[in-house]
């Protein structure tokens, strides 16, 4: 569901102006929210894209020094620092990503907060609900939102999440910050900076959380195994945008699986194994429902006014990244 542009408007000037609720209701703990300084290994594959330097928010949620953030921030990570926000500075290292949800998993050299951040009921957060999003101090601190939107997210990047939380008023230091309830708790990571929070067609900024109840199914393998137990899915290294319910391939990321099999920019995927294709959520649905990483997946494509069949070998995202970025 989506709020209407008036009311959703109404609910941003609020925010902006410090005129919603005092939030939370009860005192966070804000000292569980860090700032996380990375940097890549050499020739990161992910360098490109997301730098080879990065900065973003953590969430301490377990005693033992265990962080949530969200997962683009430390691929192919070299080296992690973690900024208490009583700028103590620890080393941290990841034992765990999820490309299926997004969220990353970090673990300092110590214990950092006294209490670390409780997991919300993100199921239950609806539109119009009073929030904070919170980074460490140094990135801007704690601020009050309203949620505008709660649907699905399908990017770009061979991604797509149910139920994820849009707010506004917008935040440029998003990644991985912490998203509260009114009671304190932990209910998203931050993820993405959008221009179309409402998904209506009108400019109308605002961030996308991924929804922390997503996490909480996978959390113990996250922690014990590095990944979830069952197979990866399959992914071909291609970036698509919708357009009229057409998926076009916008970029072909080079020493993939598509650049093997000659997938091009331009091309319109119209199915996948024989099962035609009506949007880029439909195209995901029905790759990742063809079998896992490792096995073929044949695309049909229009291409030059034709439509040809293209057989790709697909592989585990993390197997094409340079370097495991996860420790056990």
């Amino acid at each position: 569901m989506t709020l209407p542009l008036f009311t959703a408007s109404f609910a941003c000037w609020r925010a902006a102006h410090d005129l919603i609720a005092e939030l939370p209701a009860r005192k966070p703990a804000l000292d569980a929210i860090v700032k996380l300084s990375i940097k890549t290994i050499p020739n990161a594959r992910t360098a490109e894209t997301l730098g080879a330097e990065r900065e973003g928010s953590g969430v301490i949620i377990g005693r033992d020094g265990l962080i949530v953030t969200i997962g683009y921030l430390v691929l192919e990570a070299d080296s992690i620092l973690v900024l208490a926000p009583d700028g103590r500075v620890f080393p941290a290292v990841v034992i765990g990503f999820d490309h299926a949800t997004g969220f990353g998993l970090l673990r300092a050299t110590a214990a950092i907060a006294s209490r670390p951040i409780a997991f919300g009921d993100s199921d239950s957060v609806r539109e119009f609900d009073q929030v904070m999003a919170v980074t460490h101090a140094a990135g801007g601190g704690p601020s009050g939102a309203y949620v505008v939107s709660r649907r699905r997210f399908t990017g770009y990047w061979e991604y797509m999440i149910d139920g994820a939380l849009f707010t506004a008023p917008p935040r440029f230091d998003h990644s991985g910050a912490a998203l509260l309830d009114r009671d304190g708790r932990l209910i998203g990571i931050g993820s993405l900076w959008v221009g179309d929070a409402l998904n209506t067609g009108v400019a109308f900024p605002g961030n996308m959380f991924v929804p922390i109840d997503l996490l909480k199914p996978v959390l113990d393998e996250l922690v014990s195994h590095g990944r979830r137990r069952e197979p990866a899915r399959p992914w071909l290294g291609i970036y698509t945008e919708e357009v009229e319910n057409h998926v076009v391939v916008t970029r072909v990321l080079p020493g993939t699986p598509a650049a093997d099999a000659g997938m091009r920019r331009g091309d319109v995927i119209l199915g996948v194994a024989g099962q035609s294709i009506g949007g880029q959520g439909e195209f995901y649905q029905r790759l990742w429902a063809s079998g896992p990483a490792g096995d073929d997946v044949v695309l049909h494509v229009l291409r030059s006014k034709t439509v040809q069949q293209v057989k790709i070998r697909s592989v585990d995202r993390l197997a094409y990244l340079r370097a495991r970025s996860i420790s056990s």
